[in-house]
């Protein structure tokens, strides 16, 4: 499964903060359609983003399934749609899936249809 590629159709994305070299965190999401796969390595990383969800029209996630953390309980939590992806996500090319299961929150400002 292209994970993206579907989630892209469906939401019409014009906005991937995580490629933007360390200030993705730092730009406004506001209006925006953001699809938001961040660093998995720290939860800073991920409370960094999430934090942000409401800002954006529509923001859609790609994260570990993580249902341990603090962070999953205070914000993704907070999701208007949790989808957990049935078996291991494969990141470019690899050739064993994540060694985690992944889920894909979505946020939306009151209102906005997909």
């Amino acid at each position: 499964m292209e994970v993206y590629g579907a989630l892209d159709s469906e939401f019409r994305f014009d906005l991937d903060p995580c490629p933007l070299n360390g200030v993705g965190e730092m730009v406004s999401w506001v209006g925006r359609r953001v699809y938001c796969n961040p660093p998995y390595g720290r939860g800073k990383n991920i409370t960094q983003f999430l934090s942000k969800a409401r800002e954006a029209d529509v923001a859609v996630f790609l994260l570990p399934a993580r249902t341990d953390t603090k962070w999953w309980h205070e914000l993704a939590m907070q999701a208007d749609e949790i989808r957990f992806c049935r078996g291991r996500i494969k990141f470019n090319g690899a050739k064993s899936g994540a060694p985690f299961p992944s889920v894909i929150l979505v946020y939306r400002k009151m209102g906005e249809a997909t």
